[in-house]
């Protein structure tokens, strides 16, 4: 099923659409707690080729205005909105911006919905306002907003470390994933101000990954405090673990959303065709790359 879809709005012909990708966390271990109470992490993030889409149009008169988008989020919140007033404001730009936001990305999922509609409007109002910035400036704009925005900018699937903005882009191997949403919205800041939260994890390296040693540190908690993330969960683990070519079940980010990766799509797919009725599914392919920047070198040639 569609987890989160939006028709887009009929003034669609008056805008110019682009992708904004959903990523994966592999893995994700907590290192340590900074003084400012933020979290030291290492994960990798892989994209998938699962997008919401961003219609933006170039207003002379300065104003920035959402004419589509969730009802559930208050323009002033939405990070697309708040994304471009930040742009604005660091260029010192006099034109604005009229933004729809579809989403196909799970809200409150764990998959950097919110996030990648950020930095797809940093990338594509930095070209259609011709402010000129690079990648390097305006992951660090992104940053202020999250700390998973710099991955969408950079637009690569990619080893994470600090707040996950230290970033080394990786090869994976192909894969497709079925990622399946319990349902329910799990709150990022009650996971990580969770005391039982594992925040002493060892520095690992790549090859650790590659051998199997990872987890989501995040994942008891959200079990133990969501128990619709614990059934899904148990229930996709049961399927996958006698499947060839799987990756085990696993969490993204700070949940809901699960999901595993499989070498064959119909592997996947046979497993989606039998995810109960009261949770969304869907099957994606990772990419190694941003369909958005492919985009932005087409419209600046």
């Amino acid at each position: 099923m569609n987890a989160g879809a939006e028709r887009e709005p009929a003034t669609a012909s008056e805008l110019s659409w682009w992708p904004a990708p959903a990523k994966l966390n592999l893995f994700l271990h907590i290192t340590g707690r900074r003084d400012d109470g933020y979290h030291e992490l290492q994960t990798l993030f892989a994209l998938i080729e699962r997008c919401d889409r961003i219609g933006l149009r170039v207003r002379s008169d300065g104003g920035i205005e959402r004419s589509a988008g969730l009802s559930s989020v208050a323009p002033e919140q939405d990070l697309a909105v708040r994304a471009a007033r930040l742009l604005q404001r660091h260029a010192g730009v006099s034109l604005g911006a009229e933004i729809s936001v579809v989403k196909h990305i799970p809200v409150g999922g764990g998959l950097g919905g919110g996030s990648s509609d950020a930095a797809t409007v940093l990338l594509a109002l930095n070209v259609l306002w011709r402010t000129g910035l690079g990648l390097a400036e305006l992951a660090q704009l992104g940053l202020t907003l999250g700390a998973d925005v710099p991955v969408f900018v950079h637009g690569n699937s990619a080893w994470g470390e600090g707040l996950g903005e230290r970033l080394s882009p990786v090869t994976l191997p192909p894969r497709w994933f079925l990622v399946v949403h319990p349902g329910v919205a799990v709150s990022t800041a009650e996971v990580f101000q969770a005391p039982e939260l594992t925040r002493n994890s060892p520095v690992i390296t790549i090859r650790a990954f590659s051998a199997g040693q990872t987890c989501n540190v995040c994942e008891p908690v959200a079990r133990t405090r969501y128990p619709a993330v614990a059934e899904a969960l148990e229930w996709l683990g049961a399927q996958t673990d006698a499947r060839g070519g799987a990756v085990s079940a696993r969490m993204s980010g700070t949940g809901a959303c699960l999901f595993a990766g499989f070498e064959r799509v119909q592997d996947a797919e046979r497993i989606a065709a039998r995810v109960p009725d009261r949770w969304h599914s869907f099957v994606a392919r990772g990419i190694a790359r941003s369909p958005l920047h492919a985009m932005l070198e087409r419209h600046t040639e």
